[in-house]
């Protein structure tokens, strides 16, 4: 699983895994996602329920060979400001159309979760994958809440893409089954 930083919290026992989960997030910018491995069982809840409180996306969990690997996306509270991409599809609709959902979700998130047949390249390497997409296909692409979407449509449609769509309002508000890839 690919995070942006790694946090060494194995050995400590509460409250000593948030604490310094606290204290590395501080260094990350929005949209970051921080490795945390714990050997305190009860991280896991502490360490979901912590994220929950003040904002940031708990993840999931991986355990392997006694060690929990948790993983938190780094996040403001800002939901879906800033939405400037005109073509937008509600959630619901997405799965009774043809084409392509485009999740732009980084890697952990979407391995803990997406919708089935989903397409995953993470914003930071949709430039460079461009050649991937078929400009002649819808494509719907989803993020967390709109927000990268909206950069991602925005960034398509500047390279010639016409039958793109902003899905709104994002994997938060997804009720239907998730496929998952751990």
């Amino acid at each position: 699983m690919k995070a942006d930083f790694q946090l060494d919290a194995k050995g400590l026992s509460c409250p000593m895994p948030i604490v310094k989960t606290k204290k590395a997030m501080v260094d990350l910018v929005d949209g970051q996602i921080l490795e945390v491995s714990a050997t305190d069982k009860g991280s896991k809840a502490d360490i979901a329920a912590w994220a929950e409180t003040v904002g940031h996306q708990y993840i999931g969990t991986i355990e392997e060979d006694g060690v929990l690997k948790h993983y938190i996306r780094k996040c403001t509270n800002d939901q879906i400001e800033d939405i400037t991409f005109d073509q937008t599809i509600d959630l619901e609709q997405i799965t009774s159309r043809e084409g392509l959902i485009l999740d732009v979700r980084e890697e952990a998130e979407f391995a803990f979760g997406h919708i089935e047949g989903a397409k995953s390249i993470p914003m930071g390497e949709l430039e460079a994958r461009l050649s991937e997409l078929d400009k002649e296909q819808e494509i719907y692409i989803i993020c967390r809440t709109g927000k990268r979407s909206d950069m991602a449509a925005q960034k398509l449609a500047s390279h010639g893409f016409t039958k793109v769509f902003n899905v709104l309002p994002g994997m938060t508000s997804w009720k239907g089954e998730l496929t998952k890839n751990i």
